[in-house]
């Protein structure tokens, strides 16, 4: 007798209610497949699950001015334990031959050979127009190839990989990254006001 009154209870409900109730769920199945989405993106995309490892804060394709009243382009600025990253992401996989003094890296895939501009020009240009902006905060650059690349000489400076680059900036614990950020905040602040989206 008691179950059949809750039974007929519940239907009641659900009866008077119906249409709230699949409304409801419709929300909720949109929600959980939105989240699922983004989660496989992220999952999927290596650069930026590596950046959200790695940084405090970031930006990615602003510009700042330089002292020629010229525009630089930064792909990604990191705020990170050891202070500001400028990366310059680079997708080529295969053989990579440059140096320091070459102004043509090659990059061999399979058949195929790639040329490409010696990025480190570019990458220094960038961390000075930087260093005019904000001082006595750490400034470094890296030329990251996301994908891995095969460095059969010696590598150039500043080029490195990804594990290397968690390796060498992965967040500190819960303490030691509060402090840090409350140390660098007044420069990203800086930043933020004097940098404008790359449109």
């Amino acid at each position: 007798m008691l179950e059949n009154s809750i039974l007929n209870y519940i239907l009641n409900v659900f009866s008077t209610y119906k249409e709230w109730l699949i409304g409801g769920l419709f929300l909720l199945g949109i929600f959980v497949v939105f989240i699922f989405i983004k989660r496989k993106q992220s999952d999927t995309n290596p650069l930026t699950n590596l950046i959200e490892e790695i940084s405090i804060e970031r930006l990615s394709n602003i510009v700042l001015f330089d002292d020629m009243d010229g525009e630089i382009h930064i792909e990604h600025l990191l705020l990170t334990i050891r202070g500001l990253v400028i990366l310059d992401v680079k997708t080529s996989t295969g053989k990579v031959f440059g140096g320091n003094q070459m102004d043509e890296w090659a990059i061999l895939t399979g058949q195929e050979r790639i040329s490409i501009q010696n990025p480190q020009t570019a990458l220094y240009n960038r961390m000075a127009a930087l260093r005019l902006l904000v001082r006595d905060i750490p400034i470094l650059g890296h030329v990251l190839f996301i994908q891995g690349a095969d460095f059969s000489r010696d590598r150039p400076e500043n080029v490195i990989l990804p594990q290397e680059l968690l390796n060498l900036y992965k967040k500190p614990d819960r303490l030691e990254l509060e402090r840090v950020t409350e140390a660098f905040s007044p420069y990203w602040q800086t930043i933020c006001s004097s940098v404008r989206p790359d449109l």
